[in-house]
């Protein structure tokens, strides 16, 4: 019998997808998972641009675990003008909320000079700062200005503050 990668690590984690998304709230559709993930960044306190999904087909969420996952229509790179980064979007992310954190992250990476690096999680750790720290998997972070991420309409609106 042939296991897949994905099967190994559910056996392994005790957890089953199937699991980790009972009793989710799930959305479909382009604009309303558009407008589900905007709302849950501002919700968690990100800027709207800190993951611009491309052609979103699903978005689910379970309030009482706090796991998300988005789904879009094939794979996206993003280049963040704001912090000369080039960024890789999976079919799907998946993460683990909370107010401005964002952790256990699948589906991201970060182009790091030649290597492409999985960021794992996305956190504001001093809301004052108005700085955003990426970690990867191996430990390794860096922070950017939340204005690196914000819409036009956000960055207008945060200058007025």
């Amino acid at each position: 019998m042939h296991r897949s990668v994905g099967n190994i690590i559910e056996m392994a984690s005790g957890k089953t997808r199937e699991d980790e998304r009972a009793g989710a709230e799930i959305v479909y559709g382009s604009e309303a998972c558009y407008r589900h993930s905007i709302e849950m960044l501002q919700e968690l306190g990100f800027p709207k641009g800190v993951l611009p999904l491309q052609d979103l087909e699903e978005c689910g969420r379970v309030r009482e675990t706090g796991f998300v996952w988005m789904k879009q229509k094939a794979p996206y790179e993003h280049f963040f003008v704001g912090t000369n980064t080039r960024v890789s979007y999976a079919t799907e992310v998946t993460a683990y909320i909370e107010k401005f954190k964002m952790k256990k992250m699948t589906g991201i990476k970060s182009k790091q000079v030649l290597l492409w690096v999985p960021i794992t999680e996305m956190s504001i750790e001093d809301p004052a700062s108005k700085k955003i720290y990426f970690k990867t998997s191996v430990g390794i972070g860096r922070s950017f200005p939340s204005t690196a991420f914000m819409s036009e309409e956000e960055k207008h609106k945060y200058l007025q503050d």
